[in-house]
């Protein structure tokens, strides 16, 4: 079969299903803008935007016109496949960002598959979560319209995915039928735990061999949506009270979800400004390779994540399933995975003291709450295992 991915970032949640099926022998097309990167036996091919959305356009449908101009992009790049007599049978993207818009009219005979990861709403999830920040008239139209693409492709495909049961509860309940629950999976043969490891990455002059106490934390970007604030508050506090704790946070200085600070600072900038921080007990490494990530995650004392109500990252059951003992918010989609002092412990998402206490919860554990390891790994490989669930995910796409 022939078989086109679609995301505008490579190779995303599709990096495992494009390889086995390539590997089947399938001809595996991936469509994407992303210059970086290549998968083997996968066919890349790029699409580009003629234009962002005008800056004129009414704000709340910047979002759609960008999702109208990337589909447009990629009929162009559907159009230069049929002229070199490739037709994909199935086309397999991303839904929001707009790749799969105009597949039903460009490859009216192929099997349309989307991969459902969010769907806006006002109120009752991550946009009103902290009350601090109150929804204006506008925020509340901006947010309804901002799911016009997804509602087309929800319309449009013949079947879609999710990742997880809060995920797909965010959906209309109309199209529930359409949509399966199933996780892209976590390779629990790559992240395993390994007892004694140490923490040392050459590149970055990042020596943590002789250090005892280690705090992870892990994020795309810097921001609320993962409450780095409330974090970074957490270690002010900790690096008081705990003179050898050393704290390690992988991401950039970035956000990736959410609202950026008006004045330009980004939010490192800011809780650095704003506290009184041990800045050689306290290491940023920017984004890392696997390995490198691997070992930080190994060497992990106490993992932290935390999450507003919202997609759940891949990365809290990468810790998981490394065997790290992982504090995180208490929060939906957390609170699927995790139940508090069985598996990991759950804490206050806005209380910098909570967290902090259940970081030395673990810190003061002589073993290291070894049992609530073991049944963090023990959830990822019966729940979340790749090697499970990317059988049947390939069977799904086939079907």
């Amino acid at each position: 079969m022939k078989i086109l991915f679609l995301h505008p970032n490579f190779p995303a949640q599709f990096r495992h299903l494009a390889v086995a099926l390539a590997r089947e022998g399938h001809h595996v097309i991936f469509g994407t803008n992303r210059q970086e990167g290549q998968l083997p036996g996968v066919n890349k091919v790029m699409y580009g935007m003629s234009r962002e959305a005008r800056p004129e356009t009414h704000h709340y449908v910047r979002t759609l016109e960008n999702a109208v101009l990337q589909g447009q992009a990629v009929y162009r790049m559907v159009e230069k496949l049929k002229a070199d007599e490739i037709y994909p049978d199935i086309v397999y993207g991303h839904s929001g960002w707009g790749p799969t818009l105009f597949i039903k009219d460009a490859l009216p005979k192929a099997k349309l598959l989307c991969y459902f990861e969010w769907f806006y709403k006002a109120h009752g999830t991550d946009a009103d979560f902290d009350s601090k920040e109150p929804l204006s008239a506008d925020d509340e139209a901006r947010i309804r319209i901002k799911n016009t693409p997804i509602l087309t492709d929800l319309y449009s495909c013949d079947r879609g995915l999710s990742p997880t049961f809060w995920q797909i509860q965010q959906f209309p309940p109309e199209y529930h039928s359409k949509i399966l629950v199933h996780h892209d999976g976590i390779d629990t043969n790559f992240f395993v735990p390994r007892p004694g490891a140490k923490l040392v990455l050459p590149k970055l002059k990042l020596d943590l061999s002789q250090a005892t106490e280690i705090i992870t934390y892990v994020a795309r970007g810097m921001e609320p949506y993962r409450g780095f604030p409330q974090f970074m508050e957490a270690v002010a506090i900790l690096q008081q009270r705990r003179p050898h704790c050393h704290v390690v946070v992988v991401g950039r200085d970035r956000v990736a979800y959410g609202k950026q600070l008006p004045d330009g600072k980004t939010y490192k900038d800011l809780m650095l400004e704003k506290l009184p921080l041990d800045l050689s007990r306290l290491h940023f490494t920017e984004l890392l390779p696997y390995p490198d990530y691997l070992q930080v995650l190994q060497a992990s004392t106490v993992h932290v994540y935390l999450t507003y109500p919202f997609v759940l990252s891949w990365s809290m059951l990468e810790a998981m399933s490394a065997g790290c003992l992982v504090v995180a918010s208490n929060t939906e989609a957390v609170t699927e995975v995790i139940q508090d002092g069985v598996n990991g412990l759950l804490v206050d998402f806005f209380s910098p003291l909570d967290i902090a206490d259940r970081v030395e919860e673990v810190l003061d554990s002589p073993d290291g709450m070894g049992i609530t390891r073991v049944n963090a790994r023990e959830t990822i490989l019966q729940h979340y295992d790749l090697a499970t669930l990317l059988p049947k995910h390939l069977e799904w796409i086939l079907s």
